[in-house]
Protein backbone atom coordinates (compact mmCIF):
# COMPACT_ATOMS: atom_id res chain seq x y z
CA UNK A 1 0.00 0.00 0.00
CA UNK A 2 1.51 2.92 -1.18
CA UNK A 3 1.94 6.15 1.68
CA UNK A 4 -0.18 8.92 1.19
CA UNK A 5 1.73 12.34 0.54
CA UNK A 6 2.03 14.58 3.05
CA UNK A 7 4.02 17.51 3.09
CA UNK A 8 4.65 20.67 4.85
CA UNK A 9 5.72 24.23 5.39
CA UNK A 10 7.14 24.93 9.21
CA UNK A 11 8.78 29.00 9.57
CA UNK A 12 9.86 30.50 13.12
CA UNK A 13 7.90 33.44 13.76
CA UNK A 14 11.04 35.40 14.00
CA UNK A 15 10.07 37.87 11.08
CA UNK A 16 8.07 38.44 8.00
CA UNK A 17 8.84 35.62 4.92
CA UNK A 18 11.78 36.80 2.42
CA UNK A 19 12.83 35.59 -0.73
CA UNK A 20 14.60 32.60 0.71
CA UNK A 21 11.46 31.14 2.82
CA UNK A 22 9.32 31.80 0.12
CA UNK A 23 12.19 29.29 -2.30
CA UNK A 24 11.09 26.37 0.76
CA UNK A 25 7.58 27.19 0.55
CA UNK A 26 7.37 27.08 -3.36
CA UNK A 27 9.32 23.77 -3.27
CA UNK A 28 7.34 22.04 -0.38
CA UNK A 29 4.06 23.30 -2.08
CA UNK A 30 4.94 22.03 -5.61
CA UNK A 31 5.69 18.96 -4.81
CA UNK A 32 2.89 18.51 -2.80
CA UNK A 33 0.66 19.40 -5.35
CA UNK A 34 2.76 17.79 -8.01
CA UNK A 35 2.17 14.26 -5.89
CA UNK A 36 -1.36 15.42 -5.98
CA UNK A 37 -0.96 15.02 -1.72
CA UNK A 38 -1.48 16.95 1.07
CA UNK A 39 0.47 20.08 2.26
CA UNK A 40 0.24 21.62 5.90
CA UNK A 41 1.20 24.73 7.25
CA UNK A 42 2.95 24.39 11.02
CA UNK A 43 4.19 27.63 13.15
CA UNK A 44 7.06 26.70 14.36
CA UNK A 45 6.67 29.27 17.84
CA UNK A 46 8.64 27.27 20.25
CA UNK A 47 11.46 29.74 20.85
CA UNK A 48 9.84 33.02 22.26
CA UNK A 49 13.11 35.21 22.87
CA UNK A 50 13.35 34.99 18.90
CA UNK A 51 9.96 35.82 18.33
CA UNK A 52 8.65 38.74 16.95
CA UNK A 53 5.44 39.75 17.83
CA UNK A 54 2.55 39.44 15.01
CA UNK A 55 4.97 37.52 12.89
CA UNK A 56 2.45 34.34 13.06
CA UNK A 57 -0.06 36.90 11.65
CA UNK A 58 1.97 38.32 9.18
CA UNK A 59 3.60 35.11 7.66
CA UNK A 60 -0.27 33.68 7.53
CA UNK A 61 -1.58 36.50 5.89
CA UNK A 62 1.59 36.30 2.93
CA UNK A 63 1.18 32.78 2.63
CA UNK A 64 -2.36 33.62 1.65
CA UNK A 65 -1.66 36.51 -0.72
CA UNK A 66 0.64 34.75 -2.74
CA UNK A 67 -1.84 31.82 -3.63
CA UNK A 68 -0.94 29.33 -0.78
CA UNK A 69 -3.59 26.50 0.10
CA UNK A 70 -3.31 24.52 3.37
CA UNK A 71 -5.01 21.30 3.51
CA UNK A 72 -5.63 20.82 7.46
CA UNK A 73 -6.28 23.67 10.37
CA UNK A 74 -2.61 25.53 11.09
CA UNK A 75 -0.67 23.96 13.95
CA UNK A 76 1.83 25.37 16.70
CA UNK A 77 4.25 24.52 18.33
CA UNK A 78 3.59 26.18 21.27
CA UNK A 79 0.50 24.32 21.84
CA UNK A 80 2.56 21.28 21.23
CA UNK A 81 4.73 20.44 25.10
CA UNK A 82 2.43 18.00 26.14
CA UNK A 83 3.41 15.78 23.17
CA UNK A 84 7.41 16.54 23.51
CA UNK A 85 6.84 15.85 27.15
CA UNK A 86 5.83 12.56 26.02
CA UNK A 87 8.57 11.68 23.74
CA UNK A 88 11.10 13.03 26.00
CA UNK A 89 9.85 10.64 29.45
CA UNK A 90 10.13 7.92 26.20
CA UNK A 91 13.45 8.78 25.86
CA UNK A 92 14.53 8.86 29.34
CA UNK A 93 13.08 5.46 29.68
CA UNK A 94 15.05 4.00 27.66
CA UNK A 95 17.98 5.52 28.75
CA UNK A 96 18.60 7.28 25.85
CA UNK A 97 19.06 10.70 27.03
CA UNK A 98 20.69 12.16 30.12
CA UNK A 99 20.98 15.56 31.93
CA UNK A 100 24.08 17.87 31.17
CA UNK A 101 25.39 20.77 33.28
CA UNK A 102 27.97 22.24 30.91
CA UNK A 103 27.73 25.52 29.59
CA UNK A 104 28.27 26.79 26.21
CA UNK A 105 31.56 28.61 27.41
CA UNK A 106 32.57 25.21 28.92
CA UNK A 107 32.17 23.56 26.17
CA UNK A 108 34.01 25.70 23.77
CA UNK A 109 33.69 23.38 20.70
CA UNK A 110 31.44 22.00 18.38
CA UNK A 111 31.66 18.58 19.29
CA UNK A 112 30.21 18.01 22.42
CA UNK A 113 32.62 15.78 24.49
CA UNK A 114 31.00 13.69 26.19
CA UNK A 115 31.94 15.56 29.91
CA UNK A 116 28.66 14.79 31.55
CA UNK A 117 27.22 11.29 29.55
CA UNK A 118 28.43 9.04 32.57
CA UNK A 119 27.11 11.24 35.00
CA UNK A 120 27.39 14.82 36.28
CA UNK A 121 29.82 15.99 38.60
CA UNK A 122 29.31 16.02 42.96
CA UNK A 123 26.80 18.68 42.94
CA UNK A 124 26.23 19.65 39.39
CA UNK A 125 22.72 20.51 37.71
CA UNK A 126 21.20 19.51 34.82
CA UNK A 127 21.16 22.56 32.41
CA UNK A 128 20.43 20.80 29.49
CA UNK A 129 19.03 17.30 28.64
CA UNK A 130 21.04 15.56 25.90
CA UNK A 131 20.76 12.57 23.32
CA UNK A 132 23.22 9.38 24.18
CA UNK A 133 24.73 8.74 20.62
CA UNK A 134 26.81 5.38 20.26
CA UNK A 135 28.23 5.38 17.24
CA UNK A 136 25.18 4.75 15.15
CA UNK A 137 26.31 5.03 11.23
CA UNK A 138 22.88 7.06 10.00
CA UNK A 139 22.59 6.78 5.96
CA UNK A 140 19.99 8.03 3.28
CA UNK A 141 19.00 9.11 -0.06
CA UNK A 142 18.27 13.09 -0.39
CA UNK A 143 15.86 13.71 -3.62
CA UNK A 144 18.47 16.43 -4.86
CA UNK A 145 21.28 16.01 -2.95
CA UNK A 146 22.17 12.06 -3.27
CA UNK A 147 22.94 9.73 -0.59
CA UNK A 148 24.78 10.89 2.76
CA UNK A 149 26.28 8.68 5.48
CA UNK A 150 27.11 10.20 8.95
CA UNK A 151 28.23 9.44 12.57
CA UNK A 152 26.39 11.64 14.81
CA UNK A 153 28.86 10.91 17.57
CA UNK A 154 31.38 12.03 15.45
CA UNK A 155 29.85 15.51 14.37
CA UNK A 156 28.10 17.23 16.44
CA UNK A 157 28.01 13.96 19.61
CA UNK A 158 25.29 14.36 22.01
CA UNK A 159 23.51 17.04 21.36
CA UNK A 160 20.53 18.75 22.89
CA UNK A 161 16.90 17.96 22.92
CA UNK A 162 15.69 20.02 25.93
CA UNK A 163 17.46 23.75 26.34
CA UNK A 164 18.97 25.13 29.45
CA UNK A 165 16.48 27.69 29.21
CA UNK A 166 13.98 25.07 29.24
CA UNK A 167 12.29 25.60 25.88
CA UNK A 168 12.29 22.47 23.79
CA UNK A 169 14.79 22.01 20.99
CA UNK A 170 14.00 21.99 17.50
CA UNK A 171 15.26 18.83 16.81
CA UNK A 172 13.04 17.19 19.35
CA UNK A 173 9.27 18.97 18.27
CA UNK A 174 10.12 18.70 14.24
CA UNK A 175 10.34 14.92 14.85
CA UNK A 176 7.72 14.65 17.20
CA UNK A 177 5.27 17.65 14.85
CA UNK A 178 6.32 15.42 11.26
CA UNK A 179 5.69 12.01 13.07
CA UNK A 180 2.19 12.95 14.48
CA UNK A 181 1.33 14.70 11.06
CA UNK A 182 2.15 11.62 9.08
CA UNK A 183 4.91 13.94 6.94
CA UNK A 184 5.97 11.55 4.68
CA UNK A 185 8.11 13.92 2.44
CA UNK A 186 9.92 17.14 3.71
CA UNK A 187 11.11 19.66 0.93
CA UNK A 188 13.16 21.95 2.76
CA UNK A 189 16.16 24.30 2.80
CA UNK A 190 19.59 22.96 2.32
CA UNK A 191 20.58 24.70 5.35
CA UNK A 192 19.11 22.19 7.06
CA UNK A 193 21.11 19.06 5.69
CA UNK A 194 22.98 18.87 8.84
CA UNK A 195 19.80 18.72 10.64
CA UNK A 196 18.92 15.45 8.86
CA UNK A 197 21.16 12.66 10.78
CA UNK A 198 20.00 13.74 13.85
CA UNK A 199 16.52 13.96 13.53
CA UNK A 200 16.74 10.63 11.59
CA UNK A 201 17.98 9.54 14.86
CA UNK A 202 15.41 10.76 17.43
CA UNK A 203 12.70 9.08 14.55
CA UNK A 204 14.43 5.82 15.15
CA UNK A 205 14.79 6.19 18.89
CA UNK A 206 11.13 7.03 18.77
CA UNK A 207 9.58 4.46 17.10
CA UNK A 208 8.49 7.23 14.06
CA UNK A 209 8.32 6.51 10.34
CA UNK A 210 11.03 8.16 8.70
CA UNK A 211 10.24 10.67 5.90
CA UNK A 212 12.30 10.91 2.47
CA UNK A 213 14.15 14.36 1.96
CA UNK A 214 14.53 16.82 -0.56
CA UNK A 215 16.54 19.45 0.38
CA UNK A 216 17.07 22.58 -2.44
CA UNK A 217 19.57 24.97 -2.04
CA UNK A 218 19.11 28.28 -0.70
CA UNK A 219 19.36 31.76 -1.20
CA UNK A 220 22.65 33.52 -0.50
CA UNK A 221 23.66 36.87 0.61
CA UNK A 222 26.51 38.70 -1.49
CA UNK A 223 29.36 37.75 1.26
CA UNK A 224 27.83 33.86 0.54
CA UNK A 225 25.99 33.10 3.95
CA UNK A 226 22.24 32.11 3.79
CA UNK A 227 19.81 34.78 3.33
CA UNK A 228 17.80 35.42 6.27
CA UNK A 229 16.61 37.77 8.83
CA UNK A 230 19.76 38.16 10.32
CA UNK A 231 21.94 39.10 7.04
CA UNK A 232 19.44 42.11 6.56
CA UNK A 233 16.66 40.30 4.15
CA UNK A 234 13.76 42.48 4.19
CA UNK A 235 9.96 40.65 3.97
CA UNK A 236 8.15 39.56 1.00
CA UNK A 237 5.96 42.59 -0.69
CA UNK A 238 2.34 41.71 -0.59
CA UNK A 239 1.63 43.95 -3.40
CA UNK A 240 3.42 42.50 -5.99
CA UNK A 241 3.45 38.76 -5.08
CA UNK A 242 3.58 37.98 -9.39
CA UNK A 243 7.29 39.34 -9.29
CA UNK A 244 8.40 37.41 -5.89
CA UNK A 245 6.79 34.49 -7.32
CA UNK A 246 8.42 34.63 -10.39
CA UNK A 247 12.02 35.41 -8.68
CA UNK A 248 11.32 32.77 -6.36
CA UNK A 249 10.70 29.76 -9.34
CA UNK A 250 13.80 30.86 -11.38
CA UNK A 251 16.09 30.03 -8.31
CA UNK A 252 14.47 26.46 -8.14
CA UNK A 253 14.61 25.90 -12.22
CA UNK A 254 11.57 26.76 -13.35
CA UNK A 255 11.05 28.95 -16.00
CA UNK A 256 7.68 30.29 -15.45
CA UNK A 257 6.58 33.19 -18.24
CA UNK A 258 3.59 34.23 -19.11
CA UNK A 259 1.63 34.05 -15.92
CA UNK A 260 -0.36 36.95 -15.41
CA UNK A 261 -2.31 36.01 -12.74
CA UNK A 262 -1.70 33.75 -8.99
CA UNK A 263 -3.30 30.96 -10.35
CA UNK A 264 -1.95 30.71 -13.27
CA UNK A 265 1.28 31.04 -12.05
CA UNK A 266 0.86 28.03 -9.54
CA UNK A 267 -0.78 26.14 -12.60
CA UNK A 268 2.07 26.42 -14.85
CA UNK A 269 4.88 25.56 -11.96
CA UNK A 270 2.97 22.63 -10.63
CA UNK A 271 3.13 21.61 -14.08
CA UNK A 272 7.08 22.16 -14.48
CA UNK A 273 7.68 21.23 -11.41
CA UNK A 274 5.87 17.60 -11.89
CA UNK A 275 7.45 17.04 -15.41
CA UNK A 276 10.55 18.09 -14.25
CA UNK A 277 11.29 16.55 -10.68
CA UNK A 278 8.52 14.55 -9.61
CA UNK A 279 10.27 11.54 -10.64
CA UNK A 280 14.16 12.57 -8.97
CA UNK A 281 15.18 11.77 -12.59
CA UNK A 282 16.18 15.72 -13.33
CA UNK A 283 17.83 16.69 -9.98
CA UNK A 284 21.11 17.62 -8.88
CA UNK A 285 21.32 13.99 -6.78
CA UNK A 286 20.17 11.73 -8.89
Amino acid sequence: MTTPYIGRFAPSPTGPLHAGSLVAAMASYLDARAHRGQWLLRIEDIDPPREVMGASELIIATLADYGFFWDAPIEFQSRRSAHYQQAFDQLLAIGQIYGCACSRREIGERIYPGTCRNGMAAGAVARAWRVRTCGQRIEWQDRWRGHFIERIEDDPGDFVIKRADGLWAYQLAVVVDDGLQRVSQIVRGDDLLESTARQILLQQLLGLPRPTYLHVPVIRASDGQKLSKQTGATGLSRSAPLAELAAAARHLGLGITGADSIAAFWQQATLTWANRYLTGENLPGS
